[in-house]
């Protein structure tokens, strides 16, 4: 069995290899903006699966559903927050954001855009951001390669540094080689393969219940009320995809405000039906399997479904949806922190405006290797956290420091450049305080750090200079923006 597994794997990892290899030759002749933003010309279909995809890592798969799994359904909440917070920023952000960043001199980056934004010539703001970026995904593309090592060791045995090393490699493979295409359309075809995955497996596990197994699951498991902080905390997961960068540049590269629209249909869609399907993954799994330490420990309730159920050939193709979940996550984030780096920090600090397109192109791949390799020995080290727990940390700063300044900047006239600048300091300072020191309160550090973030910037802003008239009129251009 774990012979035909592996070579399925082996078969989806040069797959993606091959995509990029693809798009490094359609895209060799292209500058910073194809190779970071893939030229602005993302078709609906693929911009929407791919920041669908780029968000639902493997925590989706293996995380998630072992929470619900071990500790019962009042870990939906994650679920629910999730769809809320994803149907809320395509319906109220991601028009505005492609509009201003636009306007504001055509930027191809979060931390670009946000200083454009404010019509700012000091670079304060885009190294805070780049610093940010480079911590924060380098914690977060940790937690997929490890959820690949995982994967690997428990089907076929194979050592779980060693998996972890093939994993990086493919990644860092065709992200080096094609940039942002590369990364869409890996993630396009990914996202399909997570969505079959999670919708066959607990169908057939549900006809296969045994129900002396299903019976022997304690009755506190089916509260979904009985603890407020779990309420909170799992609805304030939602906050995060106001500031997730690698989800939100999706925003900015579609086509058009027509394609925009739809898009947001589908990737609405595709996301509400994955959280669905991860509950359910989690609950049926609690019954088909009854409690296991060691599934709840590695994280494993979806491997160890796919295997007792399905024949080798079947289970090969759906655990490839592990490596889709968090190839297409590290990815994103990999070129994330290559743009911010390249973008914000070389070309205007180090190169002062001098380095080419040519250059700025290799300088992102190098960032790519650096980040891979950082995250690889993260993952790799004895006292490594669990997948869950690194993606939580990664999101909870990321959702705290930009969630509000960047809706403050689509949405407010009078915000302005040092609110902006305080509101991101605010808000990772009070998650990571709260993450460190204040643990044993139970709710998650991104709530107590998105309002810290959301009243500093509010605060500083007011008691600031109000913004030129040139800034007042990108606002109101933006805001009135038309294909």
């Amino acid at each position: 069995m774990a012979k035909t597994e592996l070579i399925v794997f082996i078969l989806y990892l040069i797959f993606m290899l091959g995509v990029g290899v693809v798009f490094f030759f359609k895209t060799k002749d292209g500058g910073e903006k194809t190779y970071f933003l893939g030229g602005r010309k993302m078709g609906p279909w693929v911009s929407a699966l791919s920041a669908g995809a780029s968000d639902m890592s493997a925590w989706v798969l293996m995380g998630l559903p072992t929470s619900i799994y071990a500790f019962g359904i009042g870990q939906v909440w994650i679920s629910v927050g999730l769809a809320i917070g994803y149907a809320l920023s395509w319906i109220f952000e991601a028009s505005r954001l492609r509009s201003f960043s636009i306007v504001a001199n055509d930027s191809i980056t979060i931390p670009q855009f946000l200083t454009n934004r404010f019509r700012s010539k000091s670079k304060a703001l885009q190294i805070i951001c780049a610093i940010i970026f480079l911590v924060a995904y380098t914690i977060y593309a940790a937690s997929s390669i490890k959820a690949c090592g995982t994967l690997f060791n428990t089907v076929i045995g194979i050592d779980a540094k060693i998996a972890m090393y093939i994993a990086a490699v493919i990644i860092i493979g065709y992200t080096f080689l094609g940039g942002f295409s590369a990364v869409c359309w890996t993630d396009f075809f990914q996202g399909l393969l997570i969505l079959g995955a999670l919708f066959i497996a607990p169908i057939f596990a549900a006809f296969m219940l045994d129900t002396s197994t299903a019976a022997s699951v304690p009755s506190g498991y089916w509260s979904a009320f009985s603890d407020w902080k779990e309420i909170v905390s799992g609805l304030a997961w939602g906050l995060g995809y106001f500031g997730m960068p690698h989800i939100i540049i999706r925003f900015m590269s579609i086509k058009s405000q027509k394609d925009l629209k739809k898009s947001a249909k589908i990737g609405i869609s595709w996301t509400v039906l994955i959280v669905i399907f991860a509950a359910v993954i989690g609950i049926i799994g609690r019954m088909f399997l009854g409690y296991d330490e060691g599934v709840a420990g590695g994280e494993l309730v979806f491997i160890t479904m796919v295997r007792k159920i399905f024949p080798a050939l079947i289970s090969g193709i759906l655990l490839s949806a592990v490596l889709a979940a968090s190839m297409s996550t590290a990815d994103s984030q990999l070129l994330s922190a290559a743009s911010a780096f390249a973008s914000d920090v070389y070309r205007p600090i180090i190169r002062k405006n001098k380095s080419g397109d040519k250059e700025m192109i290799w300088v992102g791949r190098v960032v790519v290797l650096a980040v891979a390799v950082i995250a690889l020995i993260i993952a790799s080290s004895e006292g490594a956290a669990s997948i869950m727990s690194l993606v939580s940390n990664a999101w909870g700063i990321f959702g705290a420091a930009f969630g509000p300044t960047i809706l403050l900047s689509l949405f407010w006239k009078r915000f302005n450049f040092a609110g902006a600048v305080a509101g991101i300091l605010a808000g990772a300072a009070v998650d990571i305080c709260w993450l460190y020191l204040l643990p044993s309160t139970g709710i998650y550090e991104i709530l107590p750090g998105f309002v810290a973030g959301l009243i500093v910037a509010v605060i500083v802003t007011l008691i600031t200079k109000a913004p030129t008239q040139d800034v007042e009129k990108l606002f109101d251009d933006a805001v009135n923006y038309q294909d």
